[in-house]
């Protein structure tokens, strides 16, 4: 595909028309099915609706002529329902200069949450008065005005005259139907514990949490379970109480005794641990610090630090810390379980997520949306599509009203999958709950087409987020340049490079890796390097990635003593090298031979702190194998089994090589059959090691036999495997 257009002088509008125009006259649906029009909506209904058309009706004609094709392209509701397909172009698929000529800006028809409430009047004509009249009626305006409340809060309603056996889940589901509920507040009988005292509060969530309580008003006076209801919006009178009861508990009854010290002190501690919560997330010790400080946290503070480790990833502080509260006897809510659970979910700890989630469902704590959004991403980053998609349906069942956060990460998941269709199922079916899609949401899709190697539809994302008014990031940017890169076409991923420069917008480090791995993929070193010393101007300070790019180009020209000082200066810039950063060396001194410095590069790894893989070990054997050095190359599978690291195919096929170059049959048989014990699987190169091993010793008889195993096996012979036997 050609990207020529993407010249500098593209501009970012979202009114502009795309430059990959070669690519703008087709667009298809997700779904190969057209999408069935929507049920009719009863009146008291929450849900987001939509105009039918944002383009004006055509006058209707007396005599039944044909319609001619309308000038103005119709858009779908999010630009994400519908994707370019060539094989199946759309009705509604216009040329791209229409949409530079559309009187409605794209942005206007495509964002559709600013037609949702009507625009508001025009101001009323100013009518001339004299001073003195002006401020007489300021004055009575003033007077007439009504005291304003303090403690009102938006969404909340006070529903009377409650049957005293009634339970919080029957009245969410009764009042929920106005929208989305944020908590259900049920004042308790001081003489039976078990009843309520017969009224209660409930506070809607969402931004319209302010209209679902004006339509809930709507039911006072309606009988629910043979009551007839008071239900009026909560003037904040119960709240102001409790805050002057405090008040006076804690500046005395009267209001002019001295404040307790004790309080004094710990709301101080209070508000210095939220700030340094709020400014210096990144010092671990000073939020650690002022959360000791504070002599007797609450729920509220022990949750925000179990939220902090979340954040970071700590699931043993974080669990810590969870078990210190209830130590106090203090009862987990749902938000600091959910806390948790995002922990581990960071951490990579699915299993104990899960138990937690049995724990808060045993002590009958229901879990949010926002908790089945957390255990569907953390099933999402394991690239464990079926587990994510099973949590996602169970929160569609207990909730309603699902948010875009759960299906981004749903999407996310089936991206990761390489699943794009049901990736563009669930788009299309979020778009049909009214749910627009946010940026992230572009980008995962994104990057779901790059990992597939589809450039048409990545692109197609790419000019629909445009379209929708979105400007695009050093994200968006990021993935196409990821996109290029993976699929070799480099010098277009420095057009995309001098478009992001054009319009305003810097390289970050991830980018400049991606450039500079395209470039090693060529083997293009001198473009690499190029890149690096970009870097360097810009000011960034390299990463990790980017030093291991820098040391495997520096590997590939030969140049292994400036790779061993990148590890040097790397180490003295506090950026901790990892057994990728010594993996290139390893491997370089030991193709060259130089199996001394592989082993002092090896032993320089573990004094750094990084643990091999069976990648380390398997370049220490190939270049022992290529030395003929079979018993040191056998003693190499007894440190990875001391080191706790089991051997692969590669390990065990290269040390067959080695016994077939010698002509030793038996061993080369040996490690073959311990691959098959040991559950491994065998390909081309291990049958041609053992080929290689009889032919070399003579045994025509035991190559034959090898062969008709290969047939059995239905393993494709390739040249080697031929050449072999012509050899023997």
């Amino acid at each position: 595909m050609d990207i020529s257009p993407l010249s500098t002088t593209t501009p970012r509008f979202p009114h502009s028309p795309t430059p990959f125009s070669s690519i703008a006259t087709t667009t298809i649906s997700f779904s190969l099915k057209p999408t069935p029009p929507p049920p009719p909506e009863p009146t008291n209904s929450s849900s987001i609706r939509r105009p039918k058309s944002l383009t004006p009706t055509p006058s209707t004609s007396s005599t039944p002529t044909p319609t001619p094709t309308p000038t103005t392209p119709k858009f779908p509701k999010n630009p994400l329902k519908t994707l370019l397909n060539p094989s199946k172009p759309s009705v509604t698929s216009t040329t791209t200069t229409t949409t530079t000529t559309n009187p409605l800006s794209l942005s206007t028809k495509l964002r559709l949450s600013s037609k949702l409430s009507p625009p508001p009047p025009p101001p009323p004509l100013e009518i001339l008065q004299t001073p003195e009249a002006e401020t007489q009626e300021k004055t009575q305006k003033i007077e007439n005005e009504a005291p304003r409340i303090e403690f009102y809060q938006n969404g909340k309603i006070f529903i009377g005259n409650l049957p005293n056996w009634i339970k919080k889940h029957e009245l969410s589901e009764f009042f929920s139907q106005f929208g989305p509920i944020k908590n259900v507040i049920l004042i308790q009988s001081h003489n039976e514990t078990e009843r309520n005292a017969g009224f209660g509060f409930i506070i809607y969530d969402g931004p319209k949490a302010g209209k679902s309580a004006m339509k809930a008003e709507e039911f006072d006076g309606m009988e629910f379970h043979g009551r007839v209801l008071t239900v009026k919006l909560d003037d904040g009178r119960r709240l102001k109480a409790k805050a002057e009861e405090r008040k006076n508990w804690v500046y005395g009854e009267d209001g002019k005794d001295y404040r307790s010290k004790w309080h004094e002190e710990r709301e101080g501690s209070t508000k210095a641990f939220r700030k340094v919560l709020d400014t210096q997330p990144e010092n671990w010790q000073a939020v650690v610090s002022a959360f000791e400080r504070i002599k007797k946290p609450s729920r509220r503070e022990f949750g925000l630090m179990v939220g902090y480790y979340a954040r970071r990833g700590d699931m043993h502080h974080a669990r810590q810390t969870f078990e210190s509260m209830r130590a106090r006897g203090i009862d987990p809510s749902s938000h600091v379980y959910t806390s948790l659970i995002h922990a581990y979910a960071v951490g990579r700890d699915m299993e104990e997520a899960l138990s937690c989630v049995r724990k808060m469902n045993e002590e009958g704590i229901e879990m949010s949306l926002v908790t089945y959004s957390i255990v569907v991403g953390g099933f999402a980053k394991f690239g464990n599509a079926e587990a994510a998609d099973c949590w996602f349906k169970k929160a569609k069942e207990r909730h309603t009203n699902l948010n875009a956060y759960i299906y981004g990460n749903i999407i996310y998941a089936y991206c990761q999958a390489c699943n794009m269709d049901r990736a563009e199922a669930l788009v299309r079916e979020m778009e049909e709950e009214g749910i627009d899609a946010p940026l992230d949401i572009y980008h995962t899709m994104m990057d779901g087409y790059t990992m597939i190697g589809n450039e048409e539809k990545c692109l197609i994302v790419f000019k629909r987020l445009k379209e929708c008014g979105f400007a695009p990031s050093v994200i968006t940017y990021g993935c196409l340049i990821n996109m290029y890169t993976k699929i070799g076409k480099v010098s277009k991923a420095l057009e995309v490079s001098k478009m992001m420069k054009s319009v305003g917008i810097k390289h970050n480090m991830k980018t400049y890796s991606m450039l500079i791995n395209g470039f090693l993929k060529l083997k293009d070193w001198t473009n690499a390097f190029a890149v690096f010393e970009d870097v360097i101007k810009d000011g960034l300070k390299p990463d990790v990635v980017l030093y291991n790019n820098i040391i495997k180009a520096f590997c590939g020209m030969g140049n292994m003593d400036r790779a061993i000082h990148m590890v040097k200066e790397m180490q003295k810039e506090r950026c901790r090298p990892t057994s990728r950063t010594f993996m290139p060396i390893i491997h370089g001194f030991a193709r060259a031979g130089e199996m001394r410095r592989a082993l002092e590069i090896f032993d320089m790894m573990r004094r750094s702190g990084c643990i091999p893989t069976v990648h380390t070990f398997n370049a220490l054997v190939l270049g022992l194998v290529e030395k003929r050095k079979m018993e040191k190359a056998v003693e190499i599978l007894d440190e990875m089994a001391l080191a706790g690291v089991s051997p692969d195919e590669h390990t065990y096929t290269t040390i067959m090589h080695g016994y077939a170059a010698l002509g030793d049959t038996g061993k080369a048989f040996e490690y073959f059959t311990k691959m098959r014990n040991e559950g491994l699987q065998l390909d081309v190169f291990t049958y041609e090691a053992l080929l290689k091993a009889c032919c070399k010793s003579g045994r025509m008889q035991s190559a034959l036999a090898v062969t008709r195993e290969m047939n059995a096996q239905k393993i494709p012979r390739n040249t080697f495997v031929y050449n072999i036997l012509i050899d023997g």
